[in-house]
């Protein structure tokens, strides 16, 4: 038997890929999930924008096929990265040209619900939900995770569950480095990276002659401008707004306020919208102090039977959109290491996530550290990407090669050096420096 915890997106692409090699498998969580397409306590971010890269879709139709058909269903677009949404980068708008990167449009309590409903209807999966796991079970040296307590709502005491593997997949507040100090093991090494990001979310009826027709709309934060936007399509015919700003910069939540601070962004798009578009949705708020990650495959001793992954492991800067789609390729990678048995499984497992992780940080972080207050080692390699990627972002305003290669990037298609590759460094060298091609309405007011 496998014990999941959480029932949120990574538990849930937890059991999916332990479905393969479990006869039993247990998703436990703290709420009373609701049966709909609904926010709930347990998941206060899943009422902001959430973005699944072309690399994330993929991943989720590995472990369901017929997923995204399945989506189209339900009224969700399909969205050509390159050909259907506008990237405004350090105030240059990429040029668009038709491509293979597709995304979906889609709100995370429908996609949650979907997936949910997928899973729970595999055999052998149970959902344990209105109760919470307070701890693990051991061995008596500690060397091997045997189950863990449970605590259901209104109980007078936490029942044993016996399990051959646990996975902690509760998100970013995870208990596993407490309770690994508790049975005698170091505290985990962390990296920490203080962005200050807050941002507000709010959904507005689509017509077709918003954006001039796109599907999305994206900009991002510059040193000089430390906000940022993004609109979505999603499903029932919706845009998602999403104002950002960095470094404890506050978006307003009132009408007015957001339109203004949508006016002062790099592009029209987003006050186009805010402005003229008729709210669905009450804005929403929310604060996510900074990116962490936890380095348990560098720990000389941990239990076997035991593995975190998601946010538990790895809480990224939710301006890149590279969550749910890290916790799908960790959930492929935990298939198959789970092909070799439960008992081989912690390391391989730990590695491979590392390694899985290692490029979407590395993105992350490299491209926070583009602003000066934030504090990190700034190598001379950080240094030269980021003055590379600069003038990629100038050149790809005429170049749909170039935008295509960075867009296969972010999507993590490519891994980063394809950037270096010759062809593309001689295109980048090659562009001219043509002025951002926004228009002069939408001139920075801030």
């Amino acid at each position: 038997m496998a014990v999941v915890v959480g029932a949120s997106m990574g538990g849930l692409l937890a059991a999916r890929a332990l479905s393969d090699s479990f006869a039993e498998v247990l998703v436990v969580d703290r709420d009373v999930l609701p049966d709909s397409a609904a926010s709930r306590q347990g998941v206060p971010q899943d009422r902001q924008l959430h973005v699944l890269l072309a690399r994330g879709r993929e991943a989720f139709e590995e472990l369901f096929p017929g997923l995204t058909e399945q989506l189209v269903g339900l009224g969700v677009p399909l969205v050509d990265l390159h050909g259907q949404v506008d990237w405004i980068n350090d105030g240059h708008l990429m040029t668009r040209a038709p491509s293979s990167l597709t995304a979906v449009g889609i709100s995370r309590p429908l996609l949650e619900h979907v997936v949910r409903t997928r899973v729970t209807a595999l055999p052998g999966v149970t959902l344990a939900t209105g109760c919470e796991v307070t701890g693990l079970l051991a061995t008596p040296d500690g060397a091997r995770i045997t189950g863990v307590r449970v605590h259901d709502r209104g109980a007078e005491a936490p029942r044993e569950v016996r399990a051959d593997l646990v996975v902690d997949a509760s998100g970013r507040g995870s208990r596993t480095p407490l309770w690994l100090e508790q049975l005698g093991y170091p505290a985990v090494a962390e990296e920490q990276v203080d962005v200050g990001i807050t941002y507000v979310t709010r959904t507005y009826h689509r017509e077709k002659e918003h954006i001039g027709g796109l599907l999305g709309a994206l900009t991002n934060a510059t040193p000089e401008i430390p906000r940022l936007a993004v609109v979505a399509a999603q499903e029932d015919e919706r845009f998602a707004v999403v104002l950002c700003g960095m470094l404890g910069d506050v978006p307003p939540l009132d009408d007015a306020g957001m339109a203004a601070y949508a006016r002062t962004l790099a592009a029209p798009h987003f006050a186009e919208v805010v402005a003229g578009a008729v709210p669905a949705s009450d804005p929403v708020l929310m604060r996510f102090p900074a990116s962490r990650r936890r380095r348990y495959e560098k720990m000389r001793r941990f239990p076997d039977g035991l593995l975190v992954m998601g946010d538990a492991m790895c809480s990224f800067n939710p301006v890149y959109g590279q969550g749910m789609t890290v916790a799908a390729l960790e959930a492929l990678l935990l298939r198959r290491v789970m092909a070799g048995g439960a008992d081989r499984a912690t390391r391989p497992f730990l590695r491979g996530a590392a390694k899985l992780v290692d490029i979407p940080w590395s993105i992350s972080v490299g491209s926070d550290l583009r602003f000066p207050s934030i504090e990190g080692r700034r190598t001379l390699q950080v240094r030269f990407v980021n003055a590379y990627i600069s003038r990629l972002h100038a050149a790809a305003t005429a170049d749909p090669v170039l935008g295509a290669a960075f867009l296969r990037v972010v999507n993590l298609i490519d891994p980063p050096t394809r950037l270096l590759a010759p062809r593309i460094v001689m295109r980048v060298l090659r562009g001219a420096h043509p002025q951002p091609r926004v228009p002069e309405e939408a001139v920075l007011q801030h």
